[in-house]
């Protein structure tokens, strides 16, 4: 799908725009046009890019989902490699993909080039239609726009994150389960492809906030530099969760090892018990006695009795003594 939005001062936001008008649209110093690719194939989307002029390498780079986040000074206009990561819930833990949004930025045009739905581009786009201000700043103002929705709306998974982490210290000290460690894995691995977007994309706007571009207005780079400062703060909170989801997993080992102690503990109690219980039985149940010793005493009411008496006092007795020693 390819849609886009033409503003001129003075007249009203036009919206049905053929492909065939860009190339005089974008070249119109009054105006800013704003396209957006959204899962276009590449047969048909490669032609239009071509027209703008774009170099056949910066429009490869476009078609191909392959980059990590970059900026590319090509003089006339940038080309922009932004990362989006997207998540979901699945049968309680997170599953997290990663999406792919070109940009190729000019004095009077923005082009956006997505393979999936981004709610950073709806929301700006939405945005534009409702107040044509956002418009009147310029191209880099509204790429500041864009950019900036793109990185804000990490802000709900890093507290979706945090809430989690919450839950799982809640549970491990209650009663962990084997789905708790799914969820801590899970955490890890979301908190790691962010921190792998995180790093470059903060570099990215770094670039955008000190260099000095053809396209970018000198008194735009301080809201570019606004995003890098919440890149910076997200990359903080990216290692602060780190370490409570590090801690999180150490915490469920120890419980675990402590409930395998206390188990083990248990077991061996009860082993130790029944340990003189045994031996008494088993020496009182040999068959030798009689009639070949002629022991007949060994059989009568007394020491039954007696014998009785010792199966049950060892076993207090050895449980004194253990607790005495501090064993149990």
């Amino acid at each position: 799908m390819i849609r886009a939005l033409f503003y001129t001062p003075g007249k009203p936001l036009r919206t049905d725009i053929s492909p065939r008008e860009f190339q005089q649209l974008a070249h119109d110093q009054r105006g800013l046009l704003w396209v957006d690719f959204l899962s276009e194939p590449v047969e048909s989307a490669e032609p239009i890019l071509r027209e703008f002029g774009f170099h056949p390498l910066a429009i490869d780079d476009a078609l191909e989902e392959t980059h990590t986040p970059k900026i590319d000074d090509w003089g006339d206009y940038l080309y922009i490699v932004l990362n989006v990561l997207n998540y979901q819930p699945t049968n309680g833990t997170l599953n997290s993909t990663i999406d792919e949004l070109d940009i190729f930025l000019g004095k009077s045009y923005v082009i956006t080039h997505h393979d999936q739905n981004l709610t950073s581009i709806e929301d700006a786009w939405t945005l534009c239609q409702r107040d044509i201000r956002h418009l009147q700043e310029g191209a880099d103002h509204l790429l500041y726009r864009i950019i900036d929705n793109l990185v804000m709306g990490y802000m709900p998974l890093i507290e979706e994150i945090d809430q989690r982490i919450d839950n799982i210290e809640d549970v491990v000290f209650d009663r962990p389960t084997p789905s708790t460690v799914e969820e801590i894995f899970s955490l890890k691995r979301i908190l790691l492809t962010m921190r792998r977007i995180l790093l470059p994309q903060r570099e990215v706007l770094n670039k955008l906030a000190r260099d000095d571009y053809r396209v970018i207005d000198p008194k735009d780079r301080v809201f570019f530099r606004d995003i890098y400062d919440h890149l910076v703060r997200l990359h903080d909170l990216n290692e602060s969760l780190r370490d409570l989801v590090g801690g999180a997993m150490d915490t469920y080992l120890s419980v675990i090892n402590n409930r395998m102690n206390e188990i083990m503990k248990t077991l061996t109690i009860i082993t130790t018990l029944f340990m003189p219980i045994t031996f008494v039985t088993g020496f009182f149940g040999m068959n030798f006695f009689e009639p070949v010793a002629h022991l007949i005493g060994w059989t009568s009411r007394q020491v039954f009795t007696m014998t009785l008496g010792l199966m049950l006092l060892v076993p207090g007795f050895m449980y004194l003594w253990m607790r005495r020693r501090t064993w149990v």
